[in-house]
């Protein structure tokens, strides 16, 4: 068995538990949280629920730490941390930051002996392979990604993260006209503000400056400052009734030529009923890789473009060329 920890028990989280128990080989070894110990309740019976003070008395217990912390705030720091003590893998999604978080975590990784994988999820992750695979099937060509409609964990935590926030629900909606362009094959030219628009929805502290809560929404490099985005302030009662639910979605196309007006149109797409609940299945499976690496000993920080499928799985290699090749 692989024993895993999870460091922070919010909605991803508890989606990496789910996935745990679908999986045969993984064992949830401890929950560690920023809150009372005593106060969070997870679905597994067998596991012990911990303060994040008490991680380092883990070390040699738990094979892989599955960090399930922001990536506003939490992971840049926490990855490079825990990479210290522990094989550990993250969903770090702030695409403009990944290569510097890179850097941290492999100087990390790389002097305590670790495996670390970061940017595990479907995007980054999932998508990100298909754009490498698709690029290098089609170089004469152009890759679009359409994220939604569907909630961004990361941009409503970001929202959570301002002064005066209660709650906030951030939901990523494609522009219908620009994915139908790149379906056509015509190779649009479009820029960040023509393919996305943003639609928020937060839940302010009563008597909360609003005008500046949007503003620093809208503002907000990274997450909002390239896109048409639109703040709705409602109630928590609200909230929890109309947007309940965490799903996403989105589509990864590639156009492209083999030869002179010989067009090609590649197209991956998702659509998730429960975000967390997916990306903590894909960060399962990468866990399996990450302690599979550690036995072979190659440590440092990993990617998906660094592994290969057959560490994903559990069935045996001969089994994969008579039954999935």
């Amino acid at each position: 068995m692989i024993k895993i920890g999870i460091y922070g028990y919010g909605n991803l989280a508890r989606g990496v538990e789910k996935a745990i128990k679908k999986n045969d080989d993984l064992s949830l070894v401890a929950v560690f949280t920023r809150r009372d110990p005593r106060t969070v309740s997870i679905d597994t019976p067998t596991a012990k629920v911990e303060s994040i003070n008490d991680v380092e008395k883990y070390v040699n217990k738990i094979d892989v730490m599955v960090i399930c912390g922001g990536s506003a705030t939490d992971l840049p720091t926490q990855t490079p941390f825990l990479a210290k003590y522990f094989n550990v893998i993250d969903s770090f999604d702030t695409h403009a930051n990944i290569a510097s978080h890179f850097s941290n975590v492999d100087a990390s990784a790389d002097a305590s002996k670790h495996v670390a994988i970061i940017s595990v999820g479907w995007d980054p992750g999932m998508f990100s392979l298909n754009r490498c695979i698709m690029s290098a099937i089609l170089p004469d060509g152009k890759d679009y990604t359409f994220w939604g409609k569907g909630v961004s964990q990361g941009h409503s935590d970001a929202i959570r993260r301002i002064e005066g926030v209660v709650d906030a629900r951030q939901y990523t909606c494609p522009v219908e006209s620009a994915l139908e362009a790149v379906r056509s094959g015509s190779n649009p030219e479009l820029t960040t503000r023509q393919k996305h628009t943003r639609l928020c929805y937060v839940v302010a502290e009563e008597g909360a400056d609003k005008a500046r809560i949007e503003k620093e929404i809208k503002e907000m490099p990274n997450y909002f400052a390239d896109y048409d985005t639109t703040v709705n302030f409602i109630s928590l009662e609200e909230l929890k009734k109309n947007h309940n639910g965490i799903p996403h979605g989105g589509f990864v196309i590639r156009t492209g030529e083999t030869s002179e007006g010989v067009k090609h149109v590649i197209e991956y797409s998702l659509k998730l009923d429960s975000n967390p609940e997916f990306t903590g299945s894909v960060l399962a499976a990468y866990a399996r890789a990450a302690y599979r690496l550690a036995k072979r000993n190659d440590f440092g920080c990993k990617t998906v473009f660094d592994i290969a499928p057959k560490d994903l799985v559990t069935v045996e290699y001969s089994e994969l060329l008579k039954h999935t090749l």
